[in-house]
Parts: C-alpha cells; sequence; structure tokens
C-alpha cells in the first residue's frame, strides 16, 4: 500500500482584501509542519499542489520546515478550493434578507456560507456560478484517481484547501451531500488527512489532526481560515 497526506493550507488572510495569502500564523504553521515531518525523517516522493497562492505558500514553508530547498511541486488545478466568495454572493442575493451585519464576525459569514453550500449541492442556489456542484465532485474523484494511478508505491503529500479535501474525504465514506459542509467548516489549517492507497483503492486513515501543534504551548496556533 502507499499512503498521502491531504495538507490543509495554513491560516489565510481572511478579512483583508487578498484572502488567497498565508497570514503570518499561516506561515508559521506550514513551517512547524515541515519540522514535524523532519524530526520523523518523513520524506515524499511526489508533491502536489493547486494553483492557489496559499497553496503554494504552505508547502514552501513545508519544505523550508523540512530543511529542504528549490523543491519542484507538481500543481493540480483540480486540487484548488471551490468558489466560496461566488457561492456567498449568489446566496446573499437570493436571500437579501440575510445580508451580512456592518461588521461581521467569522460567525456570520460560515453561518451564511454553509446554507449557500447546501443549496448549491441541491441544486437550487441560483445565479452564476463558476462550476456546479457535480463538476466539483468530479473534480475530486479526478484526485483520487490520478492518485491512485500515478502515484502508486510512493509517499505522496498533497496540499488543497479545506472544501476540496472535505469533498474528497465524503466521497472516501460516501457520505451524504451536508457531510462536505460539516467537514469543510472543521478542518483546520495545516491539518493532516492521511489516506492509505493502491492502484483500485483509497482508503481514510485519518481525519483533521495536527500533531505539530498538538502541544499545551501551540494550542492559540489552531486556526480554521
Amino acid at each position: 500500500m502507499s499512503d498521502i497526506y491531504f495538507v490543509r493550507h495554513g491560516q489565510a488572510s481572511f478579512g483583508s482584501s487578498n484572502y488567497d495569502q498565508l497570514s503570518e500564523l499561516g506561515h508559521q504553521q506550514a513551517r512547524l509542519l515541515g519540522e514535524y515531518f523532519r524530526e520523523r525523517d518523513m520524506q515524499f516522493e511526489r508533491v502536489l499542489v493547486g494553483d492557489m497562492v496559499r497553496h503554494r505558500e504552505t508547502a514552501e514553508g513545508i519544505c523550508q520546515g523540512m530543511g529542504l530547498s528549490g523543491s519542484s511541486f507538481e500543481v493540480l488545478t483540480e486540487l484548488n478550493e471551490f468558489d466560496f466568495h461566488a457561492i456567498l454572493k449568489a446566496y446573499l442575493t437570493q436571500f437579501p434578507d440575510q445580508a451580512l451585519p456592518e461588521k461581521p464576525a467569522v460567525a456570520d459569514f460560515f453561518k451564511r456560507l454553509r446554507q449557500g453550500i447546501l443549496l448549491w449541492s441541491r441544486g437550487e442556489l441560483q445565479g452564476e456560478l463558476p462550476e456546479t456542484w457535480v463538476q466539483f465532485e468530479q473534480r475530486l474523484q479526478y484526485v483520487r484517481e490520478y492518485v491512485m494511478r500515478e502515484c502508486a508505491g510512493r509517499r505522496v503529500l498533497a496540499v488543497s484547501s479545506g472544501g476540496a479535501i472535505a469533498m474528497l474525504v465524503r466521497q472516501l465514506l460516501k457520505a451524504p451531500e451536508e457531510i462536505m459542509v460539516e467537514l469543510n467548516l472543521q478542518t483546520r489549517n495545516t491539518a493532516l488527512i492521511h489516506c492509505i492507497f493502491n492502484q483500485r483503492s483509497m482508503r481514510l486513515s485519518s481525519f483533521n489532526n495536527v500533531p505539530h501543534l498538538d502541544h499545551p504551548e501551540r494550542q492559540a496556533l489552531i486556526s480554521y481560515t
């Protein structure tokens, strides 16, 4: 059997003009994960990343923590996050009474996003969206099939986003659509999702672990954005 570690990116810049970049904390989380791998002499023969800035910066931070320089990554756009900005915008347009307060908290944002994703999964979200739920499902199925076909016999690292990873885990569990939403909202930044696979199947081994942050003095470094 082979194994793959899917990693959600480090904390992004929530609330800023450009979400798609790591915060200072996000960079720190990535380096600490790399140090965790280095301390255990864990090497990866393939490193897959989406083409988002936060994916690349996370992979670079992990490699820095591992003491690696000049590492090359294989870009797999299917690992990209779904467009949650478009989902939220469509939801708020469809339900104007749900407009965000003037100074929204993170909980205000995620409450509305959750409802938007559920409608999206049922084909009930109106407006022009970059992709359908079915297309989202299909590209994560492609990721799984690609890894099984091209990476058998190897240890793989794949840096992605919470929604994409949640969809893949939901598929592995053969769970209902709403489970993807619950998994997405609880996935920690730089969390490890470990799967074992061969050319015929992939199975979930563990979900949402942050062993590199599992110290009393690092509890404040655990984040969800």
